[in-house]
């Protein structure tokens, strides 16, 4: 669960019945009658049920299940496109249930932006207006929202688009076009329902590459919807699973893979590649302390006694590794290669092989934030 001091949003005890009188069967879907039961005795469907979530700042949290597991419904509580039979909804500490109609239409233009699934666009709009449409309904000048319209094109690849039309678009730049207008809001909170599944296997890879990419510059809070494992596991910080309008896991990509709650996780994680799904940072150790290229060997050997590996910078940059393994035959640094947190374990295992020791991970900025031993790397992938 995100940590408390840094929740963006808070979902407790979150019911959505959809029916004629949902009020009325509400103690019935509280006091335990299945999804079924109800719609057989009431002629009421069950959407959600007592809905329990904290999402951190800066997070990608991926919601899943099956079609009618109620992921799409659930994200529309979010901006209040719905509102729940029952429940509260924070963002920021502030009850979102209270706000006035102009207070909801302010949150929506300026705290949330939604990507869809097909798109979305505006036809009769150029690239460049679409982008901008957010921020010219904000009463922004044209000359204002036409700049920044234009950079977050560049930013997504579609520099010199800016004076077509969507459908002179491919369905990979439409949906790049729907992402930047989203960002171009400056929002902090992004709302991706199934945004990528419109998409060719090739294309949809690569907008989640572009994603990963962009999350590490710009650190939004990402709620995303699928219906495919292999993308949440790739996408996620935390993924949570529902079935029937019910969470029934909650946890990061290596505790689905892992510790599935039940048969229903079971079954998504089964067949998954894991190598292709997950990337560096699911799997590997927070870094220990890096030491100085001055620091000698009775310096790592005392580091040592807490950990299995140390690391030092070199002077051109690379790294060096000290570890419990070369003690039989070397009681020196060894050169090693890096690996970035955002890699596919795919991508690293042919480092990882010809790798005696565990080796350093690298963040967008080139500094150590962990690293990935054989032992973790073995029991994700089961070799």
């Amino acid at each position: 669960m995100a940590n408390s001091e840094n929740a963006l949003i808070e979902i407790e005890g979150l019911y959505q019945i959809f029916g004629s009188s949902p009020e009325k069967v509400l103690p019935t879907v509280k006091g335990g009658s299945s999804k079924d039961e109800v719609l057989a005795d009431t002629g009421h469907t069950v959407g959600l049920q007592n809905i329990n979530l904290t999402i951190g700042k800066g997070e990608i949290f991926v919601i899943m299940g099956l079609s009618g597991s109620g992921k799409s419904t659930l994200i529309r509580h979010f901006n209040r496109l719905i509102d729940p039979t029952a429940g509260k909804i924070k963002v920021n500490g502030d009850d979102i249930m209270q706000f006035s109609m102009k207070e909801l239409t302010q949150f929506r233009r300026h705290k949330m932006s939604m990507v869809f699934q097909h798109f979305g666009l505006l036809p009769h709009r150029t690239v460049v207006e679409n982008v901008g449409y957010g921020l010219s309904i904000k009463g922004q000048k044209k000359t204002e929202w036409k700049e920044k319209a234009k950079e977050w094109l560049e930013t997504v690849g579609l520099s010199g688009y800016e004076e077509q039309y969507p459908s002179q678009l491919s369905g990979g730049q439409q949906q790049r076009v729907g992402l930047a207008r989203a960002l171009c809001t400056d929002a902090e909170i992004l709302l991706m329902d199934e945004a990528f599944s419109a998409l060719d296997p090739l294309i949809r890879f690569e907008m989640q590459s572009q994603l990963i990419e962009l999350q590490e510059n710009l650190h939004k809070t990402i709620i995303f919807i699928t219906h495919d494992l292999d993308e949440a596991l790739r996408l996620g910080d935390r993924i949570a699973v529902l079935k029937d309008g019910k969470l029934v896991q909650v946890g990061k990509p290596v505790e689905i893979i892992l510790n599935p709650a039940d048969e229903y996780v079971r079954a998504f994680a089964k067949d998954v590649n894991r190598a292709r799904a997950l990337l560096v940072k699911n799997v590997m150790q927070r870094a220990q302390p890096i030491l100085s290229i001055d620091d000698d060997i009775s310096k790592a050997e005392e580091t040592l006694k807490e950990y299995d590996v140390v690391f030092r910078r070199t002077e051109s940059g690379g790294f060096e590794a000290y570890s419990k393994v070369f003690e039989n035959y070397s009681a020196s640094w060894t050169s090693v290669p890096s690996l970035k947190r955002n890699e596919l374990l795919q991508d690293v295992l042919p480092k990882m092989l010809q790798s005696k020791v565990s080796l350093p991970v690298l963040n967008k900025d080139d500094e150590l934030c962990g690293y990935l031993s054989h032992q973790s790397l073995a029991e994700m992938l089961k070799i």
